[in-house]
């Protein structure tokens, strides 16, 4: 069966229909990444969005229980050069289009993806429509033309409600602003004992749960458009160590009087260098984000870029110069380097236990 895609600019494309028959409009972007295909449609950040896939066969490897980034995927559609059929691995329990078919997502197959990845390199991130070849695309034109974006996705894939995931190490407290499990296992690798909490929390409710630490994670969207994530930040900044990744990056620097602004296609995919300023050394590191902190306005906040992009100079990383906080815009839990990243959390887990055993001397100074 045929389906075709309809972007904004009038650009329409005919190729395979997979996955659901539902007809879909949402941002196109694309990713660069080889591998991860699994990782890539179930991540939260991608709520909304009709993801290009640049690397030209997709599904090989099958769908498996063990890959996903969450329960329920986000995504509005999937565009990629050829799916495969017939995938071949010991782990594979469904095929694209089968998993696809489960969740109510309609993919398209057979387009030139190099063309398409082309006209949003050249105008910047662009809306677009999957829809049956049959509709006239003249009139798939004018609705896809007057649909509005939504600006709520991080409260559509964030959790409800708070629930534990028990440890014996430090109590992390995690805001939920569109997690990706990872974040979740690298943390329980480390014995941390996490409470999940939602995205609209406030810090004295935070506060209330005595956490050693606390994370924010990735999530979708526009971050200015979380006004009540940057009040919490503020109220707990400077009282509990803090450790962000992608849009809880975007977040702090927000809450910390910094700018962020739109990139013209963003970063997504699984091989982008980012060059440690303190050591000099480079990561190759997973990255999902239309959006950036905007290094001149970091110039009279108390902020300081501990990361950059080779590829374009932006903004990769940041810390506070007198709390115990830091940040970075891409995916140390993804791990393509394969664990270039990795040593995050670790610093993480150390910064808590140095705020611990400062916080005892001064208890121990106190009562002397």
């Amino acid at each position: 069966m045929k389906r075709k895609l309809v972007l904004e600019d009038g650009t329409v494309f005919i190729g395979e229909a997979f996955g659901a028959e539902a007809e879909k409009t949402g941002e196109i972007v694309f990713n660069t990444g080889m591998t991860g295909y699994q990782e890539i449609l179930s991540d939260p950040s991608y709520c909304g969005q009709i993801v290009t896939l640049t690397y030209p066969l997709v599904g090989n490897y099958g769908i498996n229980r063990d890959d996903f980034e969450s329960i329920n995927p986000a995504i509005h559609g999937f565009i990629v050069k050829e799916a495969a059929d017939f995938p071949s691995n010991w782990r594979s329990q469904l095929s694209l289009d089968e998993f696809f078919k489960m969740k109510n997502i309609p993919g398209i197959a057979g387009i030139d993806t190099r063309k398409l990845t082309r006209i949003i390199r050249k105008t910047g991130t662009l809306k677009g429509a999957l829809c049956a070849e049959n509709k006239s695309d003249a009139e798939v034109l004018a609705q896809l033309r007057a649909v509005v974006l939504p600006s709520d996705q991080v409260k559509r894939v964030s959790t409800k409600s708070s629930y534990p995931s028990p440890g014996r190490g430090c109590r992390v407290v995690v805001v939920d602003f569109g997690m990706k499990h990872g974040i979740l296992r690298e943390l329980n690798k480390r014995n941390c004992d996490v409470v999940v909490v939602p995205y609209n929390i406030t810090a004295q409710e935070i506060l209330s749960l005595s956490p050693d630490g606390i994370m924010l994670t990735n999530g979708p969207g526009d971050p200015k458009d979380v006004p009540q994530a940057i009040e919490m930040i503020k109220g707990i900044q400077g009282r509990v160590p803090l450790f962000g990744i992608c849009l809880g990056h975007q977040l702090f620097a927000l809450a910390n009087g910094a700018n962020t602004e739109k990139m013209k296609f963003g970063h997504r995919g699984s091989n982008h260098p980012v060059k440690d300023l303190s050591t000099g050394k480079i990561a190759i590191t997973s990255q999902n984000h239309g959006y950036t902190v905007e290094e001149s306005s970091l110039k009279d906040t108390q902020l300081e870029v501990t990361h950059i992009a080779i590829n374009d100079g932006t903004v990769e990383g940041l810390k506070h110069k007198q709390h115990s906080a830091f940040t970075v815009q891409y995916h140390p839990e993804a791990s393509p380097g394969p664990e270039d990243a990795n040593g995050l959390f670790d610093q993480f887990i150390s910064m808590i236990e140095a705020a611990k055993e400062e916080g005892e001397k001064t208890c121990q100074s106190v009562q002397i």
